[in-house]
């Protein structure tokens, strides 16, 4: 039913990673699935838009960000207790929702397995990833909270 599986990781935040554990795991054995895990982080120019800071000449561009953020992901997903050979891991550049949804398309993702926290005032205003990755996906999306 589930044979690959989207797994998008924030890297910054380890409780959302540590509560998709047991439920990848569980997924991932019932169903032998393919899991990708998928890092995304936004642009250097989102950044600069609001603080107008010059960086310095050796900030990392945006290529070097998303290698920065792929062995980071790296690390998370050894919490995971996947097979190797049923792991991909991808880190990207861009915005959050829109590389979610498309990596989920390129796969063929039978389902998103995200992580969110619970909803406060602010997420009610102005939405959030997860919500926008449910609102939009074309395949199911499970959200663990």
């Amino acid at each position: 039913m589930y044979n690959t599986i989207l797994v998008p990781i924030d890297v910054t935040e380890d409780s959302l990673t540590e509560m998709l554990v047991p439920h990848v795991n569980a997924l991932q054995k019932m169903h032998n699935s393919t899991v990708h895990f998928l890092a995304v982080t936004a642009p250097i120019s989102n950044y600069l838009r609001y603080g107008g800071t010059i960086l310095p000449s050796d900030f990392p561009d945006d290529q070097k960000q998303a290698d920065i953020i792929l062995n980071e992901l790296k690390e998370k997903v050894k919490l995971f207790s996947v097979p190797a050979d049923k792991v991909q891991v991808k880190a990207v550049v861009g915005s959050v929702k829109d590389e979610i949804l498309a990596t989920a398309e390129d796969i063929k993702a039978d389902v998103i397995l995200l992580g969110s926290r619970r909803p406060s005032m602010s997420t009610y205003l102005l939405g959030s990833n997860a919500a926008s990755v449910v609102r939009y996906a074309k395949t199911s999306v499970l959200v663990v909270r």
